[in-house]
């Protein structure tokens, strides 16, 4: 795909001063658009992505926004903040989340049973991992029904997870994330809006794994970087239609024609 795939579209990504949230960013950035980077904890991260991006690039292309995407009002913020300083909006990459380490430091090792979490931490984890997506969404899509075009992409995980044993509310608020996205795909159908979900497909370099864990995962962790291929195409006008799918990054084929690695990345169990 051309490096100017995205020339002139603006994209939110929320959660973007680490892991997968900053490989996307900058992935979006590179490949010609303008993003908007939230962080809700440390906008030093994100400043330092957006200035990352603007070496990369050569371009005033990214800006980072300390905004909780659990509030309402920050999320307003954050779409007022695009429409300010870019012109508008197109893209919304729901990727802000918090895991099982808002539950356990050591939840890879002993699994907390759902009685025993702590209901303000579960209140917290779905706030963001459920709530959060849907007041981005809110706030982003009536700019994107003005423009006739746009792409939310909801970041997911896998399905196993979903059902492991000890890996509540993370688990079920990914579960609902994605039921989300379908229903959402039918609610924006014939708009030229697209909702799908991507997923790394496994566990991932990323600060939702415990220290303490690294080392015994390093070898089967996922380079967050594989998200961006797949991500690239969904944002692009190749993509206009594909709406209410599942995507697997690491199925993802870059040798192959997009369309091809597309196909060969979506899920079909349990979707339309």
């Amino acid at each position: 795909m051309a490096r100017t795939d995205l020339a002139g579209k603006v994209a939110i990504v929320t959660g973007g001063g680490r892991g997968t949230g900053r490989a996307m960013a900058l992935g979006l950035a590179n490949y010609g658009a303008n993003v908007i980077v939230t962080a809700a904890r440390n906008l030093a991260e994100a400043e330092a992505v957006a200035a990352q991006a603007r070496s990369e690039t050569g371009r005033d292309c990214m800006l980072a926004v300390a905004a909780d995407v659990a509030s309402e009002a920050d999320c307003a913020r954050v779409v007022e903040t695009a429409l300010a300083n870019f012109g508008g909006i197109h893209i919304l990459v729901n990727n802000a989340g918090r895991g099982m380490r808002f539950v356990s430091e050591d939840f890879l090792e002993r699994p907390t049973k759902f009685w025993e979490t702590d209901p303000a931490t579960w209140r917290m984890i779905i706030d963001t991992n459920v709530n959060g997506p849907f007041l981005m969404a809110r706030a982003v899509v009536p700019h994107l029904l003005r423009n006739g075009w746009g792409r939310i992409v909801n970041i997911t995980m896998n399905q196993e997870t979903m059902r492991r044993a000890g890996f509540s509310p993370y688990g079920p608020s990914k579960a609902a994330l994605e039921s989300e996205t379908i229903i959402w795909s039918q609610d924006l159908a014939d708009t030229g809006i697209t909702v799908n979900a991507l997923s790394p497909g496994g566990i991932t370099d990323t600060g939702m794994v415990p220290e303490a864990a690294r080392e015994k995962f390093r070898r089967v962790m996922l380079d967050p970087e594989v998200m961006v291929a797949p991500l690239i195409w969904l944002c692009s006008p190749q993509a206009d239609g594909i709406t209410g799918h599942r995507y697997v990054a690491k199925d993802w084929d870059p040798l192959m024609p997009p369309e091809e690695a597309a196909a060969r990345a979506r899920t079909t169990a349990g979707w339309p």
